[in-house]
């Protein structure tokens, strides 16, 4: 019997679904904020607030395999992760902004909390 395995699949193959989060995660914490739908947000949340997890461990290659840009992966481990370390978990807010006009899908603004 096939359960649920506790992540939004967003009508997309893993494949492209790895790519998007890693994507997004470098954009939201390269900026420090995204805009995106909220069902992604609600997703990229899991992801980012695991990589910040990772690098409070020193985790150096489980945060390599998801961000890829050099900067992006030095400002992890310097600055965020410093940060973050004595917070215990929610590293992420996520806002909803409404309704996108185009169709109709809900809006929301991942920021990283200070």
């Amino acid at each position: 019997m096939t359960k649920n395995l506790g992540h939004r699949k967003l009508s997309k193959t893993g494949s492209h679904r790895r790519a998007m989060f890693s994507n997004m995660a470098t954009s939201l914490l390269l900026h420090e904020k995204v805009t995106t739908t909220l069902p992604k947000a609600k997703e990229l949340r899991r992801v980012v607030e695991g990589v910040i997890n990772d690098a409070k461990k020193g985790r150096w290659l489980q945060v390599r395999r998801v961000v890829r840009i050099k900067t992006v992966y030095h400002k992890v481990f310097d600055v965020l992760a410093p940060r973050y370390k004595t917070r215990p978990g929610g590293c992420t807010r996520i806002l909803k902004l409404g309704c996108r006009k185009g169709d109709a899908s809900e809006v929301a603004l991942v920021k990283l909390v200070e």
